[in-house]
């Protein structure tokens, strides 16, 4: 059996999410419908993040197993030519048969960008934030998360995992021009986490709150008490490591 991994940019504007759901358009439906078309069978794939809708990739990893023995660059250029333009396949290449793109995944890395002037160009792909918040002060607090910590104040309240515990391997904040962009590495994500760590770091900004306020906010475990989740739209998927 033949292991085939690609590697995946797309924009989530229209998508809702990446995951393949029965009543709505998913990334991962847009490209297993593209491979149906070229290897005229159905392919399963596996991404390593499942992003949620409006949430874009710029690597984004997905592998797909076949007893074919494929052309990886004439797949590639096959791909491309028959995708939605908001969806572009990178590269694909062989790996082993017995790798999983999802379980074998050790760090994956988003950014989030956050825009201080309101711009037609940066409208679908960051979350409009006019006040100026404190850098320094953010990588301050941000140091708070690293390590492996429960996040269930930072996840959505219908999530149903047993296991909220994650390892935050980084997590700053940088300014370029009129950009103020979040990184964050982790071994794993709660859903919607990112987000509400971005909006409960910008509510502490603005409110000035102690890191014992916001120890406080982790430690009690509840969603209620941190900051609300900013919008999708900012989100990316930057980087999936092995």
């Amino acid at each position: 059996m033949n292991n085939y991994l690609l590697s995946i940019q797309y924009d989530g504007t229209n998508y809702n999410g990446w995951q393949y759901q029965a009543n709505a358009r998913s990334v991962q439906e847009e490209i297993e419908k593209s491979l149906k078309i070229i290897l005229k069978q159905e392919i399963k794939i596996i991404g390593s993040s499942r992003t949620d809708a409006g949430v874009h990739a710029l690597d984004q990893k997905a592998n797909f197993r076949i007893e074919k023995t494929l052309n990886t660059f004439k797949l590639n250029y096959s791909l491309n030519s028959i995708l939605p333009k908001d969806i572009y396949i990178k590269d694909i290449s062989i790996v082993p048969e017995n790798f999983h793109s999802r379980f074998d995944a050790r760090k994956r890395s988003y950014i989030y960008l956050i825009s201080n002037k309101k711009s037609p160009f940066c409208f679908n792909y960051s979350y409009f934030y006019p006040e100026v918040p404190e850098i320094e002060y953010l990588n301050n607090i941000s140091k708070i998360i690293i390590g492996e910590k429960d996040f269930s104040a930072f996840c959505k309240k219908n999530n149903e995992l047993e296991n909220k515990n994650c390892i935050v391997f980084d997590a700053h904040w940088i300014r370029k021009n009129d950009l103020i962009i979040f990184k964050i590495s982790a071994n794993r994500y709660l859903r919607g986490m990112v987000r509400a760590i971005v909006g409960t770091f910008l509510l502490a900004e603005k409110n000035k709150l102690s890191e014992e306020e916001i120890e406080s906010i982790i430690n009690r475990h509840k969603r209620e008490f941190a900051g609300q989740n900013v919008p999708a739209k900012g989100l990316f998927l930057y980087k999936v490591e092995y």
